[in-house]
């Protein structure tokens, strides 16, 4: 299934049902009167959060949603059926806005959390409701009412407890494939992951955490360079970072670089730069990783870093430690 998280909907409520112009007439009742029913209201529509979607792959070719229409009215004050509501399935994780204005409607940022997008239209009175004192036979019964449209913009942003984030090749997928049981393709060249993957992380029996892999950034990502900001906003709602650098490809003259690079976009993205992060110089199995990392360590006194290689499992276990306690932390 393609990783698809952003989709532009349209939703309709039902149509409400017509109300009936009918005249009671049975033998030997004489001057019956009206009575023709209301029409049946409209289907509502609603959107409800749900974990077993993982991305807004249903809504590529399949875009219009509308509930059924309320039934006409009938004879013997009879009220016509409403139409049946239509609940559709989305994401946790979904923000939804207003397609046209950008106006934010909701953000499903649990699982099994429930929307009213629009009502559906209200059914028309029939003409036993306009029996008066002076008009003891009406003829007219009112239309029902139109539902309502609306067009809806879907963005999904992920929901995972810790972000991986680096320049492309940093060996994030690498990483995640050492802690959890998801298989990202990998390969020896930038942006091999072009979209993110989850994976949990089963650290404790009890408490497992899910991870999420971010494609990667590169500089000019917040004006659309590389892959842009479009993966970005995956990063909201993780609750901690984990900052991967490629120790391999640590500049001696500017050891720093590829760290204040992805800082620097994370700063003009928003204020993603201020989540809880561990910075981890990745790759430590390949030639000379082990010296640059202390070139790192060296410039960067103040930033806490701890070192791996996914492909060995030197310091894995200890990073893993280090996540488990770090969410704890974030709990309180």
């Amino acid at each position: 299934m393609k990783f698809i998280d952003e989709a532009i909907i349209t939703v309709q409520s039902g149509d409400g049902g017509k109300g009936c112009v009918s005249f009671r007439r049975e033998r030997f009742i004489p001057r019956g009167g009206p009575d023709g029913g209301d029409g049946g209201n409209g289907g509502d529509v609603a959107l409800i959060s749900t974990f077993r979607k993982r991305t807004l792959f249903d809504f590529r070719f399949k875009n219009h949603f509308k509930a059924s229409n309320g039934q006409s009215g009938h004879g013997k004050k009879q009220t016509g059926k409403n139409g049946k509501d239509l609940i559709i399935e989305i994401p946790a994780g979904t923000a939804v806005s207003d397609a046209d204005t950008g106006e934010t409607l909701v953000d499903f940022d649990k699982s099994d959390k429930i929307f009213a997008v629009v009502k559906g239209g209200k059914g028309g009175r029939g003409n036993a409701r306009f029996k008066t004192s002076k008009n003891r036979s009406p003829r007219f019964a009112q239309p029902g009412q139109s539902g309502q449209t609306y067009r809806l913009k879907l963005e999904l942003k992920l929901i995972a407890d810790v972000g991986i984030i680096g320049l492309p090749n940093a060996g994030k997928s690498t990483l995640i494939r050492a802690i959890s049981s998801a298989r990202p393709k990998t390969g020896s060249y930038p942006f091999t992951t072009l979209t993110p993957n989850l994976g949990v992380v089963q650290a404790d029996r009890d408490n497992p955490f899910v991870v999420a892999d971010i494609p990667g950034l590169i500089e000019g990502a917040h004006q659309g360079a590389g892959l842009g900001i479009r993966f970005l906003r995956h990063i909201e709602r993780t609750r901690i970072l984990v900052h991967l650098i490629d120790a391999s490809e640590i500049d001696p003259e500017a050891p720093l670089k590829a760290y204040e690079t992805v800082n620097r976009e994370l700063s003009m993205y928003g204020s993603l730069e201020d989540k809880p992060r561990i910075v981890v110089l990745s790759k430590l199995d390949l030639p000379h990783s082990e010296q640059k990392s202390s070139l790192f360590q060296g410039a960067a006194k103040e930033v806490k870093s701890m070192g791996i290689s996914a492909i060995t499992g030197e310091g894995v276990e200890n990073l893993i430690s280090n996540l488990v306690e770090l969410l704890e932390k974030s709990d309180g």
